[in-house]
């Protein structure tokens, strides 16, 4: 009887403690300087202890199982871990980003434990080992600055990574997308997603004419020509998509937008004809009433699931999500908004949007344009991801097969996922010391201004007394 109460009740606070974490996310913009958001990033931290908390203490008493309260420990050790030591060692970092790293993760193993305890511990390796080496990079990232320079390099390693997965990759419902090594498995395509950005941001900041841009689209075309041969349409349409973004905030052009958006219409068709499991995901997607015991059985499955469980869930182990296949992987959002509700889920949606507006914030007052090219770039990767995975499960357009970032279950999509966000504190970073250049220099001009009006003054009352 005390688990229906504690489920029961833990479902409010879960949804309140989340919804005014989220609220916490959209109020650090009203601050420019990070000193001044300080308050608001303590409030998160205590949310997000919350969260966490109340979600594990529902987990341990639906299941009696002690080692739930023991996995819980190590993961609050860990996220406690990463929040202080990004402080000490990078003190001039956005912890807004990193707030909303750590607090996705969190729902990421609450709802990993609730599916498969055993995914859900080596989910957490992953990510313990993934943010050892990510923790370095904000480091390099200020302090190379040959990286600019590496422009044919990134298009040559993202080609050739890609083409090895075309000619050895082994087939996952009908897909290349990996090969393993020693018994680990690489999905190369996320990888490359990263230094594609890099490609991308290295090339157009160098020029914007019509020549480097045909140069860069027929190479970001073969980048494109190899996962389609690949069948990895999801990622794919990601590389598409970022392409014609950064060329158009590079050029500052209309016309690339257009000339974008009719090319992937028309590829889109062209797929549709050509590859018969694009056929059967976009009549999923149309009626997936009228195959439900076919190709319409996940879809149809994630909208029962998300239906049921209403503005607050039915609570951690009271739905039923594992009926839907893949589930911890393409529909983990369905199972998020089946057993913790629409609220939790619209909340969750909207961190994942706080930190896009944090990248793009970060993108526009960046002054060195290679700079500023990564930031827009990744901040693009991550939100459309973000896009196609709900927008899939929900049925809001056909399923792609990508991975919701921090909280579907997958190794390569987590480190990838974590190397990017920090990136992006390694260019805040940047911008922190862009603008300090910028203060000393207008404190230069003006002690020079007054010591010259100074001078002036000076000359005048002697002129007077003369």
């Amino acid at each position: 009887m005390l688990e229906i109460y504690i489920t029961e009740l833990s479902k409010y606070f879960i949804t309140l403690f989340i919804a005014l974490y989220t609220l916490e996310c959209f109020l650090v913009f009203r601050f420019q300087e990070e000193e001044r958001r300080k308050g608001s990033y303590i409030r998160q931290n205590f949310f997000m202890f919350l969260v966490h908390f109340s979600c594990f203490l529902v987990i341990c008493f639906e299941t009696g199982k002690v080692e739930y309260l023991l996995f819980y420990i190590l993961q609050q050790i860990l996220l406690f871990a990463i929040i202080m030591l990004f402080r000490m060692i990078y003190p001039r970092g956005n912890r807004l980003i990193i707030n909303n790293m750590c607090m996705l993760l969190s729902i990421g193993f609450v709802i990993l434990s609730r599916l498969s305890y055993e995914k859900a511990i080596k989910q957490f390796f992953i990510v313990t080992v993934s943010l050892i080496m990510s923790m370095l990079i904000p480091y390099f990232i200020h302090k190379l600055k040959f990286l600019k320079s590496l422009t044919w390099v990134y298009a040559g390693v993202g080609i050739v990574a890609l083409g090895v997965v075309l000619i050895l990759g082994t087939v996952t419902y009908g897909s290349k997308i990996s090969y393993s090594i020693g018994g680990v498995t690489f999905q190369p395509s996320e990888f490359v997603k990263i230094i594609f950005v890099f490609f991308l941001a290295s090339a157009l900041s160098e020029s914007q004419d019509f020549l480097r841009v045909v140069v860069t689209a027929v190479l970001a075309g073969v980048h494109v020509l190899i996962l389609v041969a690949s069948k990895d349409l999801g990622s794919a349409l990601i590389f598409f998509i970022v392409y014609v973004m950064m060329v158009f905030i590079a050029t500052g052009q209309w016309i690339y937008l257009f000339v974008g958006a009719a090319g992937g219409g028309a590829a889109a068709v062209a797929a549709y004809h050509l590859f018969s499991h694009v056929q059967v995901r976009v009549q999923a997607w149309q009626d997936p009433f009228s195959c439900i015991d076919a190709a319409g059985f996940q879809i149809t499955q994630s909208l029962f699931g998300i239906s049921s469980g209403g503005w607050f869930g039915l609570g951690l182990f009271r739905g039923n999500p594992t009926a839907i296949p893949l589930v911890e992987a393409d529909f983990v959002f369905s199972a998020v908004a089946e057993e913790l509700g629409i609220i939790f889920s619209m909340c969750l949606i909207l961190i994942c949007l706080s930190s896009f507006i944090m990248f793009m914030n970060i993108s526009i007052k960046l002054q060195n344009g290679f700079y500023r090219l990564i930031a827009f770039g990744l901040g693009i990767t991550y939100i459309f991801q973000v896009f196609l995975t709900i927008g899939g499960g929900t049925k809001f357009i056909p399923m792609t097969g990508v991975t919701l970032p921090f909280i579907s279950y997958g190794g390569s999509s987590i480190l990838t996922t974590l190397i990017m966000f920090f990136i992006i504190e390694g260019l805040y970073i940047i911008r922190q010391d862009e603008g300090e250049r910028r203060a000393k220099k207008k404190r230069k001009r003006r002690r020079t201004e007054y010591a010259a009006a100074r001078g002036e003054d000076k000359t005048d009352e002697e002129g007077e007394d003369a």
